[in-house]
């Protein structure tokens, strides 16, 4: 297992990080426990989570699989052992503090205190803002939206989470979701102000999903801030497991509706081309997709998830691996072919129909004819 710092910070973490949304839905404490045990005596060190998790998201749920990491951290003692990252969750969820604006003080003090209280710790290592305030691409399939933070407010976010490491409650910050125009607003107060640093910002990477602007690898690379890259199997679909059937017990079998964003016809089309690079090579699918992100130099640490033993020591196997420059190349002109196979219209069809049938049932015929025409040009465009 390599290490590498944590941005500016004095923490060095596990080249992979176990990301923990399945725990407390499709993993009980004792398989949770159990991989978390498996990871930690294979080096891996680093361990994210979020005061939303599990995932999907539930009035009933949120905050269990935080419980279930400290009654982790309790019971093993190794708590100064480990880096352990969580996250405040933005706007939109209604079961959190009324599901409104999230980033002022009396919201961010209150998720930290209830973070504290169920991770079974005094401090956190990396506290993130879960996605900001304003819309997003990593996850949105349309470009024409009009974004709405107000970025005067940054300031003020800044202001709380330097009291909050002065308290000691938390010790880096960092972002997850957002862009490089997120990223530089931070960092220009930060210079102006002598705000804390942020260390890291957490967005997904795959071989599906990786349209970033190279500004932003080289703004991190340049101010010495971590990319940590989630969802590097993409829901599984990257692990060459489902590409004739999709297993019983996957999340995309659970939860077809909501984690569908890799099982559209370009998406399975490039992942039947990766596939076929991986047998040429005598490597399994799995193999390309994570060594293809841990060989990239801007990364910090890979995000994965696993629902069980047998899955993480796969994985952690995989990191043996090295591509060379020919797989490397045959990956990119795939690439090429299909630079963004889940951003498409078919997505943008699929989301039309469910939230007009949803607006005709409700009755909001104005709505449907105004959503409407706004979806006709989009299509065009």
């Amino acid at each position: 297992m390599k290490y590498n710092q944590l941005g500016k910070s004095e923490l060095k973490v596990s080249q992979i990080c176990l990301g923990t949304m399945t725990m407390g839905v499709q993993n009980d404490k004792e398989q949770s426990h159990e991989i978390m045990d498996y990871a930690f005596n294979n080096g891996v060190n680093f361990f994210d989570t979020a005061e939303q998790y599990p995932s999907p998201s539930s009035k009933e749920l949120y905050g269990t699989t935080e419980k279930i990491i400290g009654e982790w951290v309790t019971k093993t003692k190794n708590r100064k052992d480990i880096v352990l990252a969580t996250k405040i969750s933005g706007p939109g969820v209604p079961w959190i503090r009324g599901g409104g604006l999230q980033y002022d003080i009396l919201n961010i003090k209150k998720a930290v205190e209830d973070s504290l209280k169920r991770l079974n710790t005094n401090y956190i290592d990396l506290y993130q803002l879960h996605w900001p305030e304003r819309f997003f691409r990593n996850f949105a399939f349309d470009d024409n939206i009009k974004l709405t933070e107000n970025y005067n407010k940054l300031e003020s976010i800044l202001r709380i989470f330097q009291d909050l490491i002065k308290e000691g409650k938390i010790r880096y910050i960092g972002l997850s979701n957002d862009d490089l125009s997120g990223l530089k607003a931070y960092v220009e107060l930060i210079n102006k102000n002598s705000f804390p640093e942020i260390t890291s910002i957490q967005n997904r990477y795959n071989l599906l999903f990786r349209n970033y602007k190279p500004e932003l690898f080289e703004f991190c690379k340049t101010n010495k801030i971590s990319f940590l890259g989630y969802s590097p199997l993409a829901f599984g679909t990257l692990s060459g497991k489902h590409i004739n059937k999709t297993e019983f017990k996957s999340r995309l079998k659970l939860y077809p509706n909501y984690f569908n964003r890799y099982s559209g016809v370009k998406s399975k089309k490039s992942i039947i081309k990766y596939s076929k690079i991986s047998k040429l090579n005598n490597l399994k699918l799995l193999d390309v997709s994570l060594s293809y992100c841990l060989q990239k130099p801007f990364l910090t640490s890979l995000i994965i998830g696993s629902t069980s033993v047998s899955q993480l020591k796969e994985i952690i196997n995989s990191l043996n691996v090295e591509l060379d420059k020919k797989i490397l190349a045959e990956i990119d002109s795939i690439h090429l072919e299909n630079p963004n196979p889940t951003n498409y219209k078919e997505f943008k069809l699929l989301n039309y129909f469910k939230n007009a049938l949803k607006l005709l049932i409700e009755g909001k015929f104005l709505d449907i004819y105004t959503k409407s025409a706004k979806f006709i040009k989009s299509i065009i465009n």
